[in-house]
């Protein structure tokens, strides 16, 4: 390519970076005169593309909505962030395009992507998992809420590839109490759950295995060797299970008489583990100490369903009389004491609302 030409693609980069650029900025950036400038803009609407002239103090020129949509140039961050976007929509079903759609964009995106960076994605792709699509959580379920947290992308795709390989990684993390330190670990799988990514793993320091944010761990560095995948649940799963179990304030075990689909619709998974359903009452001998009529009369058929054993930890105990209001099953409270209280008083006021007016 001329050096002529390399400039007037680097012109359509800098207009479709957005806002209005002036002479003076386009000719610094391009090490051309501003005569030039105005050359290069020429040549760009002699392509029909929509470059338009603003006067004025601040004036300059601007990339406009055209009839036709323009050549895209992009840099390599900013390709490989459209890329993985649409493929990470099409797996999570979140794409509002057709399927052939998004394949085709795709292509277009990953045939003009230098060959190392491609790779690279690749490895990003098969070593990503995705957790279910969560219900709305409930805002007190953890001490903090659930922000996304975007990874460095050198980092996330040397981690990928860790994965990919099975290769042992180093790296320096920063905990939830702000210490730093270095940690190796053997990288079982890297998950995309609730707006956050995590990898899963076994920390050889400590012989255990850990969860790690992504968006806390820097300067990540593969290890010589290559280790065994993990038996058990896939990475998808370790995660949900460890966020589950993480430390909090309350530890929360109920007995729900509902399967876990309708119980994860309002305690996601993440949030509550779930074993069951078991056919019997919550109780040994088989009694239903709920309450309902083992025949069915509850609203929706309960009586069709087993018993289900929950368990939460949580931040916060006063959001989960209305979720398990919401579950519209019968349910008893093994522990806390206080979540007995909280469910009573919930009971009372909505008791209260439902009267007549001056009954």
């Amino acid at each position: 390519m001329t050096r002529p030409v390399a400039r007037v693609l680097t012109l359509l980069e800098l207009l479709q970076s957005g806002g209005i650029r002036t002479v003076a900025e386009l000719a610094e950036r391009l090490e051309v005169d501003e005569r030039t400038v105005r050359r290069y803009v020429a040549h760009l609407v002699d392509l029909d593309l929509p470059v338009e002239s603003v006067r004025g103090r601040y004036g300059g020129y601007r990339l406009a909505p055209g009839h036709r949509m323009p050549p895209l140039m992009l840099t390599d961050e900013e390709a490989l962030a459209a890329l993985f976007g649409l493929v990470a929509a099409e797996r999570a079903g979140l794409s509002a395009a057709s399927a052939t759609a998004g394949e085709t964009a795709a292509a277009k995106i990953r045939r003009v992507l230098p060959r190392p960076l491609a790779h690279r994605l690749d490895a990003l792709l098969e070593a990503l998992a995705f957790t279910p699509a969560p219900a709305p959580p409930a805002p007190a379920a953890t001490t903090a809420p659930a922000t996304s947290a975007a990874p460095d992308p050198a980092a996330l795709l040397t981690v990928a590839d860790a994965v990919r390989h099975r290769r042992p990684l180093a790296f320096r993390y920063t905990g939830a109490d702000g210490r730093t330190g270095e940690r190796a670990v053997e990288p079982h799988g890297l998950v995309l759950h609730a707006g956050r990514w995590y990898l899963t793993g076994r920390d050889t320091g400590a012989d255990a295995e850990r969860l790690f944010r992504l968006d806390r761990l820097a300067a990540p560095r593969p290890l010589p060797g290559t280790f065994d995948p993990p038996a058990g649940p896939d990475p998808a799963a370790r995660v949900l299970h460890a966020l589950a179990t993480a430390p909090h304030r309350h530890r929360v075990r109920l007995r729900i008489r509902a399967d876990a689909d309708r119980i994860h619709r309002h305690l996601p998974p993440g949030l509550a583990l779930i074993d069951g359903p078991d056919l019997d009452g919550p109780n040994s001998d088989g009694s239903d100490p709920g309450g309902s009529d083992p025949g069915g009369s509850d609203p929706g058929g309960p009586g069709a369903e087993g018993w289900s054993d929950v368990e939460l930890r949580v931040a916060e105990l006063d959001w989960l009389p209305a979720a398990l209001a919401a579950i519209d099953r019968p349910f008893t409270i093994e522990e806390p004491a206080e979540l007995r209280r909280l469910v009573a008083a919930l009971a009372e006021r909505l008791a209260a609302a439902a009267r007549p007016p001056g009954g």
